[in-house]
């Protein structure tokens, strides 16, 4: 199939057209190529909605956090003086996996951490503080000041390239686990960030974990997909590059009439 649709654009059946350049992320200048693997893992449609791993814990939480009936949303009482932590239903052993995380800047104040945990995330703690991060089972971001938090210390700026100033995270991002390797990264405005931890314990459960003070914040977590430590195959690799020639996303095929067989290839619903 994909010598086919090779043989299909050379024979110039389909011409790219330069996209149309959008607002520059500040992020952009700091990001770097992802490994193959997770470029295969960024190019491959969402699971479907209602995954075990879209879900946070509605017991594994602080008092002060409430998860909505579908348990893809937590959100955070009114309350003064108090950080307060989450962590997921589902963690990881193995594999590469990503999830999405939204949280509305307007809602994080300061101490607005995101994260991975064991299972012994911290949950609370009296004043405003760091949560996730602040021991040796817990690896954070802190998004108001672009610092990593791990065994209650600062880890260092992220993203790395030495940026003179605080850069303001959007309210979609995706948070990159590697089980195997033993790494945290992000990506941010669609683009790679780099790992940020490389010491997360391999073979231990990991989990998707949150810590905020703002009161009324909400922060919904979606598991996008992953895949096991081998190889991608030649499938979905002729799949990322036919897509990244053609400039598809990942829901659609644009304005051209595909043969239908390209048209399931370049879906992934072969």
């Amino acid at each position: 199939m994909g010598l086919t649709l090779c043989c299909w654009l050379s024979d110039g059946h389909y011409k790219t057209a330069n996209k149309p350049s959008s607002a520059q992320s500040a992020f952009y200048p700091f990001s770097v190529a992802p490994p193959i693997r997770l470029a295969v893992l960024l190019d491959t449609p969402p699971v479907a909605p209602g995954h075990p791993r879209s879900q946070w814990s509605s017991t594994h939480l602080s008092d002060n956090l409430r998860v909505c009936p579908s348990g893809g949303c937590v959100s955070r009482a009114r309350v003064e003086q108090s950080s307060d932590a989450v962590r997921a239903v589902v963690g990881v052993t193995n594999g590469m996996h990503i999830w999405e995380m939204l949280w509305e800047e307007q809602q994080r104040g300061s101490h607005a951490l995101l994260g991975v945990s064991s299972h012994k995330c911290p949950l609370q703690a009296s004043g405003y503080t760091v949560l996730i991060g602040s021991d040796t089972c817990s690896w954070g971001w802190e998004l108001s000041t672009n610092q990593l938090w791990h065994d209650g210390k600062e880890a260092g700026q992220y993203p790395e390239g030495g940026a003179t100033e605080v850069l303001k995270v959007p309210d979609r991002i995706l948070l990159v686990v590697d089980a195997d390797a033993g790494t945290l990264g992000y990506v941010v405005d669609d683009r790679y960030m780099g790992v940020a931890f490389t010491d997360l314990p391999k073979g231990a459960e990991l989990f998707p974990a949150v810590s905020c003070v703002w009161g009324g914040a909400k922060i919904c977590i979606r598991y996008l997909c992953g895949m096991t430590r081998d190889p991608p195959d030649l499938q979905s690799l002729s799949r990322l590059s036919a897509r990244q020639t053609l400039r598809l996303d990942t829901t659609h095929t644009g304005n051209m009439s595909f043969p239908p067989a390209l048209q399931r290839l370049l879906l992934g619903t072969n």
